[in-house]
């Protein structure tokens, strides 16, 4: 049994570096991270696929559910004896801080987490007297632009894109299954959406465009209409943070700007690719 376990999980890492966190059968559109620690024991490396939730710009969470085991995971204890761990995302590899939280955070992470999967509520009984651990993975600060999984620029550029692409659709279906009222959990992925897509773009607005107007003088029409469409964009996702961030939501209105910004952003995606990517090489 061991050996199946570890098969089935090394199946499934070779499969997300391959597609760059794209997993097809029983994970295919699950939010997937390949998480690496340090073994409490060996200490060597132990890479597992976990599922984790979005928790805006500066981390993310894990459950440690086993399964609804009643022990905790083996990557739980080498975290707790090594908290400095390695997170794959597909498009980004950083490295990152594990801390479990705990009381009323704890609490209300993992009331989040049930409210927009029942699953989770299934493990906790499962488990017994186990309380399953919820934890958040800090990411540390680097020197440099984060590190795309990528061997040139042009990838990068189709890994990140593809990556948005698929979050987006995550976020068009849950917008579209939400009932009379808007989650915890579906706000926050919204406002980790804005988040990091802001952040793209800056970086585009601040390195890449400046880069390819020097190299390349005659791109300078389509990189001024890319930084009117990052404007645009922009506006956008400002209005879907207002939808989702206030004490008081309209899923409808949410939904609606989830489609406004997709249908925007989409077209801004291929254009760019379009333009920039015969440039990139």
């Amino acid at each position: 049994m061991p050996n199946d376990f570890h098969d089935f999980n090394q199946r499934i890492i070779d499969e997300f570096r391959a597609n760059h966190g794209r997993l097809s059968g029983m994970f295919e559109g699950a939010r997937m991270i390949l998480l690496t620690t340090t073994g409490a024991r060996s200490g060597k490396p132990h890479t597992t696929p976990v599922g984790y939730l979005p928790d805006g710009a500066e981390r993310i969470l894990v459950i440690a559910s086993a399964g609804g085991s009643p022990r905790h995971p083996a990557w739980y204890h080498n975290l707790l004896a090594h908290p400095e761990v390695t997170v794959e995302t597909g498009a980004f590899t950083y490295r990152a801080r594990a801390v479990p939280l705990t009381g009323e955070e704890r609490d209300e992470m993992f009331a989040r987490a049930v409210e927009s999967d029942r699953g989770w509520a299934a493990y906790q009984e499962k488990a017994g007297g186990r309380v399953i651990p919820v934890i958040a993975l800090q990411e540390l600060p680097s020197d440099g632009p984060p590190h795309v999984n990528a061997g040139s620029m042009a990838e990068a550029i189709m890994i990140v894109h593809d990556a948005f692409r698929r979050e987006l659709a995550l976020l068009r279906e849950e917008m579209s299954a939400t009932g009379s009222t808007l989650g915890a959990q579906l706000r926050a992925n919204c406002l980790t959406f804005c988040h990091g897509l802001h952040n793209h773009h800056t970086g585009e607005d601040i390195a890449l465009f400046p880069y390819l107007e020097d190299r390349h003088p005659e791109s300078a029409p389509a990189i001024a209409r890319l930084r009117e469409e990052h404007e645009r964009v922009a506006a956008l996702m400002e209005e879907l943070r207002r939808a989702v961030d206030g004490t008081v939501t309209d899923p409808a209105a949410a939904r609606a700007e989830v489609e406004r910004l997709a249908a925007e952003l989409e077209a801004h995606l291929a254009y760019e690719e379009e333009q920039l990517l015969p440039l990139l090489g």
